[in-house]
């Protein structure tokens, strides 16, 4: 089996951390093949930039769908999701909905813990997407400024714990999500120093990747997913325009 990680940033590091957090949770039999974008921004962190970003990952995927048999959207706000799940055929999981999904499996409410406001508005309409706001108890970020996103884990790791105990004491969370990119890798690193189950939402996304690859779902055929017909295309990366002319 191959899956196709796609990180939507620019930032190279950024998928070296992805790959080697998935690593944690791939069976022996599957090998992730991981891209990173090569034009765009080196982190998401607006709506503007997640849908710049969302076309982007449509050119990736039409160029190495061929050899896939799933595909992780590797950014939290899961740019360009519905549209590659409408446009292509095979399974596509983005980290803000798989963690969302798994976290009510853990529990009846999550929060979601990030370290930059900008990106709440985002997550929120990330929350809204999914159709459960219901449970979504909180999206919390800690006081607290830090230099860089590529160190930003590291920088801010007491401030988010305290903050987790507070969402768990506050809010009434019963599961938190580490929200963002750049946090990839924590939850395994600081679980054992909160009181409720973390999710790492790439973990997440890659897992249910490898599910729904292994249950060999049919392509719809039929409603909101099916695949758009044949439209002629200008200006398009030469894969996303042949596979939109059906060519």
């Amino acid at each position: 089996m191959r899956l196709l990680l796609i990180n939507p940033n620019t930032s190279v590091d950024m998928t070296e951390r992805m790959v080697a957090t998935a690593g944690a949770v791939l069976a022996p039999d599957v090998d992730l093949v991981a891209v990173t974008a090569a034009r765009g921004m080196p982190y998401i962190a607006s709506r503007a930039e997640a849908l710049v970003a969302g076309a982007l990952t449509l050119e990736i995927i039409a160029e190495h769908q061929a050899d896939a048999d799933a595909v992780i959207i590797a950014a939290f706000g899961d740019p360009g999701l519905i549209a590659a799940r409408e446009l292509f055929d095979l399974p596509i999981t983005g980290m803000a909905e798989a963690a969302i999904l798994t976290a009510c499996m853990l529990g009846q409410r999550f929060s979601i813990v990030t370290f930059s406001r900008t990106l709440t508005a985002w997550y929120e309409d990330a929350v809204a997407l999914s159709g459960l706001q219901a449970r979504c108890a909180s999206i919390r970020v800690p006081d607290a400024s830090f230099k860089s996103v590529a160190t930003v884990q590291h920088e801010l790791e007491d401030e988010l714990v305290a903050l987790i105990a507070r969402v768990v004491e506050e809010d009434q969370a019963d599961v938190v999500i580490l929200g963002g990119a750049p946090l990839t890798g924590l939850a395994g690193r600081i679980a054992d120093r909160v009181s409720v189950p973390l999710v790492d939402p790439l973990s997440a996304a890659v897992a249910q990747a490898e599910l729904l690859a292994r249950l060999k779902p049919r392509p719809a055929r039929a409603g909101r997913f099916a695949r758009p017909g044949p439209k002629p295309a200008l200006g398009l990366t030469p894969a996303l325009g042949a596979w939109i002319e059906h060519r």
